[in-house]
């Protein structure tokens, strides 16, 4: 709402002008600029004791009713309230047809409202985004309260109008009445009755003027003015006594106290925009009270003047304070710009990072909005600035995320492929190896990055399960181990003097078969005590290799039988095809370096010239040549036996 200036001094500077003026008027014509204290040099010449019951009537004739619209709650009240209850107040309201009366309040309700309004759109809107939603896609969908308000506002406007209507129809109707009446006025005050009976007449004109309602605003003071000069103007004809003009000099005096004390109460309301506005009321009673006594008029004006001052004074500090607070609000959400935009320049590498700093931003958030307003136009540019920070906080946080999550999903097929590899060993009673080879699994399952959440736990439990498993059999062996190894040794002697005491036939090809049965069974069993492994072992070859001498198998045939039997028992083992690549590619690489070799020493021979000295190396050479040719006819045939193993 605009407030009205008031320019108190130009008022009662202009009534001494216009008392002269008055003085010197015969006729009742209109007068431009009259003020109400005009009336004091107004002073009836013709005594008559006859007219003192008539002395309240006088002073009515300039009251004019004000009538108070007074709030059910005041503006912090409803501004406190949440919007439910504010819509359920407004909807009570509008049942009402006297619009004056629930007019402050709807105003209230209206403010409130569309305040908490604007505040909720605007969470709901940053929810959506802050949930990975674009601006360009929110919409916001009024709920429940807000038609419920809707409805209620409409409900109050379509009253408000028709009764606008009806005031503005019912003032010119007003206009009309009161120019009858300053019709009327003149026409008594030219007329040549007796006194009692002018005086009646005059008396009815007054009790139908007060009756008359408001009229347009732009005639008030024009018609006020015309009024006040005729009623000025019948007193000096009627000459009404002094006695009668004092009394009532005295009565507009009384009044005007009782203002300027209920004015000064005034200064005692906490809010300062309800004194300013009933003082503006209280200026528009001190119009219509009327003159009071010369030697008053210069104090009490004075009086009801520094009252209004001190009024205004505490409004312009109200407003003060109030920009104050919003220059204060300006640097306070400039620097939670400066924060925000911080933020979103940062570069996060980690999801924590990412979720720390969203929890600065939702702290920078709860902060903006316990900050009270600043001026609109800097208010929404900062919002937008504000707002634009942390719009781009949360689309980095978004691709960020996006990045992470492929990045997680490959880690997850990483971890999966550690997960079959562990499997696939965990039965394994290759302690060694397969221990080593496990832990090799575990490092490898560290330096993976993080999995998607959903599959974090199960696929953690899948491979701890697998090491698990191998480890406690591991355990669960080593704990018997040494009874176990005594039985292993116990069978392997066995073998040892079963294999000497068996009667070989003549066909070699049985006797072989024999014999690779006999390392066979050899493999198959476990462990023996650590301190007789090499003599145990040892003593199993040289029975071995006896038994092959007899058969006169060549070196070559007796290392194939040995590896060829090695292979054979490994087979079936957890991570044996792995076993038997590798002894592959090692022995394909032996074979190209033994390769190489003999084509060097090839090479070389046809530099040695003839002398005894390079006879002798040359044979050496050759010697070196014959056996890498041996060792490469060995591993090909080794080579040829993997190939058949499966």
């Amino acid at each position: 709402m605009k407030e009205k200036n008031l320019n108190i001094e130009t008022t009662e500077s202009t009534e001494a002008n216009e008392e002269k003026k008055n003085k010197k008027t015969d006729k009742a014509k209109p007068v431009k600029n009259v003020s109400p204290e005009t009336e004091n040099e107004l002073t009836p010449k013709i005594k008559n004791s006859g007219v003192d019951s008539v002395i309240d009537d006088v002073k009515e004739t300039h009251e004019i009713l004000v009538e108070k619209t007074i709030a059910r709650k005041t503006e912090m009240e409803y501004e406190q309230m949440s919007r439910e209850d504010l819509v359920n107040d407004l909807e009570i309201l509008v049942k009402s047809d006297d619009i004056t009366t629930i007019k402050n309040d709807a105003v209230f309700i209206k403010i409130s409202f569309l305040k908490k309004e604007t505040l909720r759109k605007e969470a709901n809107l940053q929810e959506f985004i802050n949930n990975g939603g674009n601006k360009e896609d929110f919409k916001e969908t009024p709920d429940n309260i807000s038609e419920r308000f809707n409805a209620a506002l409409a409900i109050y406007k379509t009253k408000k109008f028709r009764f606008n209507e009806e005031q503005e129809k019912q003032k010119q109707i007003n206009l009309t009445l009161k120019l009858k009446i300053l019709e009327d006025l003149k026409v008594l005050i030219e007329s040549e009755e007796e006194l009692k009976k002018t005086y009646d007449a005059f008396k009815v004109l007054q009790e139908k003027w007060k009756e008359i309602g408001l009229v347009p605003k732009s005639e008030i003071n024009n018609l006020w003015q015309n009024y006040n000069f005729l009623v000025e103007k019948f007193f000096d004809k009627v000459k009404i006594n002094k006695e009668l003009k004092d009394l009532d000099l005295k009565k507009n005096l009384e009044a005007k106290i009782d203002l300027c004390e209920k004015t000064e109460e005034l200064l005692l309301e906490s809010s300062s925009i309800n004194a300013f506005r009933q003082l503006q009321q209280y200026h528009e009673i001190w119009r219509e009270i009327g003159p009071v006594p010369q030697d008053k008029k210069d104090e009490i004006w004075e009086r009801f003047r520094i009252a209004t001052e001190k009024i205004n004074l505490g409004r312009q500090d109200y407003y003060n304070q109030i920009k104050e607070e919003q220059e204060k609000n300006i640097e306070l959400k400039e620097a939670l710009c400066v924060k925000a935009e911080q933020l979103s320049e940062k570069v996060l590498n980690s999801a924590k990072e990412f979720q720390d700093e969203t929890d600065i931003i939702n702290e920078l958030l709860k902060e903006w909005k316990t900050i009270g307003p600043a001026p609109k136009k800097q208010n929404d540019k900062l919002w937008e600035r504000f707002k634009s920070a942390i719009d781009t906080f949360f689309l980095n946080k978004k691709d960020f995320f996006g990045k992470l999550k492929d990045d997680q999903i490959n880690n997850y097929n990483q971890k999966l492929n550690l997960c079959l590899q562990a499997e696939a060993v965990k039965d394994s009673q290759e302690w060694k190896r397969t221990t080593e080879e496990l832990i090799r699994l575990q490092h490898e399952w560290k330096k993976i990055g993080p999995v998607p959440k959903k599959y974090s736990d199960k696929i953690w439990k899948r491979f701890r399960a697998a090491c698990d498993a191998f480890f406690n059999a591991k355990s669960t062996f080593f704990s018997n181990v040494d009874s176990k190894e005594e039985e292993n040794l116990n069978l392997k002697k066995t073998i040892i003097q079963e294999l000497k005491d068996y009667p070989f036939g003549d066909d070699k090809n049985e006797s072989l078969r024999i014999i690779k049965d006999f390392q066979r069974k050899w493999m198959e069993i476990g462990h023996v005590p650590i301190k007789v492994k090499n003599e145990i072992h040892n003593e199993f070859r040289e029975v071995v290799n006896q038994n092959l001498d007899k058969l006169k198998i060549s070196d070559i045939e007796k290392n194939t039988i040995n590896f060829k039997t090695k292979f054979e028992n490994i087979v079936h083992n957890p991570g044996s095809n792995q076993v038997i690549y590798k002894e592959k590619t090692h022995l394909v690489t032996k074979i190209s370096a033994l390769k190489n070799d003999i084509k060097l020493w090839e090479n070389n021979i046809g530099f040695f010239a003839n002398s005894k000295n390079a006879d002798v190396l040359k044979q050496e050479i050759l010697s070196k040549i014959e056996k890498a040719k041996q060792d490469i006819a060995l591993l090909e045939e080794k080579l040829k036996i993997l190939k058949e193993v499966k």
